[in-house]
């Protein structure tokens, strides 16, 4: 017998990107690298970065005003404010509180979310719970970053694969019968494990170094990881919804090297052309790489109502973890 249950639906999406775009050619002349040693190892041809003055608050604004828009809502309509990112304006307070205030939302509450590349899962597993558990009707969820402010210029192998931008959703809370037929969030599965701290990570912070400091990466470790780690993520979201892999229409993963979404797709037996990428002209945005990613494939009508979307990310910590969405 099925029950009615609290489902958190998608209302709405958004995305912003800085307008200055570079290239690979564009770092090949200020190191000693390539447009194809690029695109060859990480798939990546682009990517955009923040303004000079352009912070993170102000990307993830822009990408929530347009989430509002698609969505048909206002500001008076949000209860809840979530934002994932590694690149705050300030080390406090919150980017969501600045969201919250240029946005005009004055009633409910704000906050962000620290899971560096798999944030926005964790923001949208927090704020799927928020609603389930009766005390948020509405979340905005946004991912933000402004990655170009941590990387090391004299460092090729990290510097060239990093990218900004925003993106955001709607969530609205409706009702389901508890089965996967039904619309919304399906379920999230977070996972994480301190150990592997060295992998990925920046090397200063407020109470360590006083500095901001560089991002610092393992890369072959990290894709090692991503790999495995994300591929058991994806099964245990399948599981959860009683949905085999082969079923679901869509992966929309976080964007950091094509040879990891290649894998992934491999590992898992999928169809390569289910697997949304935008690696090449976004780069690693990390938070926002999901949402960025999602924003493109429901915006050029690939995902459509009623289908399944797997989304999943990797980040420093190590961090890790999927969500299953009835769109």
């Amino acid at each position: 017998m099925t029950r009615s249950v609290i489902r958190s639906h998608v209302l709405g999406y958004g995305a912003y990107l800085p307008e200055n775009i570079v290239t690979n050619n564009d770092f090949a002349q200020r190191m000693d690298t390539s447009d194809e040693w690029i695109r060859t190892r990480t798939g990546i041809r682009q990517r955009h970065f923040a303004a000079e003055g352009e912070k993170t608050s102000d990307l993830a604004v822009k990408a929530a005003e347009a989430a509002l828009k698609n969505a048909g809502c206002t500001a008076a309509d949000i209860d809840m404010v979530v934002v994932a990112t590694t690149t705050p304006d300030e080390t406090f307070p919150s980017v969501g509180t600045m969201v919250q205030a240029r946005l005009g939302i004055t009633r409910g509450f704000a906050f962000d979310v620290q899971a560096v590349c798999s944030g926005f899962i964790y923001a949208l597993a927090t704020a799927d719970n928020f609603i389930k558990s009766g005390q948020a009707r509405s979340a905005l969820v946004i991912g933000a970053e402004t990655m170009s402010r941590l990387l090391d210029w004299e460092d090729r192998s990290t510097c060239v694969l990093f990218g900004d931008g925003a993106g955001a959703i709607v969530l609205n809370a409706g009702e389901g019968q508890g089965t996967a037929a039904d619309r919304g969030i399906l379920n999230t599965q977070l996972f994480s494990d301190g150990r592997m701290h060295d992998l990925l990570y920046v090397d200063g912070g407020p109470s360590s170094t006083g500095t901001t400091g560089h991002l610092r990466m393992m890369g072959k470790e990290v894709f090692k990881h991503a790999v495995n780690n994300i591929s058991v993520a994806i099964e245990a979201s399948a599981k959860a919804a009683g949905v085999p892999v082969e079923e679901i229409d869509w992966f929309v993963p976080h964007q950091a090297n094509q040879r990891i979404l290649d894998g992934i797709a491999k590992k898992l037996n999928v169809d390569a052309s289910k697997v949304i990428s935008t690696v090449a002209l976004h780069g690693n945005t990390s938070a926002a790489s999901v949402p960025l990613a999602l924003a493109t494939a429901v915006g050029d009508g690939r995902i459509k109502p009623g289908q399944l979307v797997l989304l999943e990310a990797l980040g420093g910590g190590m961090t890790w973890g999927a969500g299953l969405i009835r769109w």
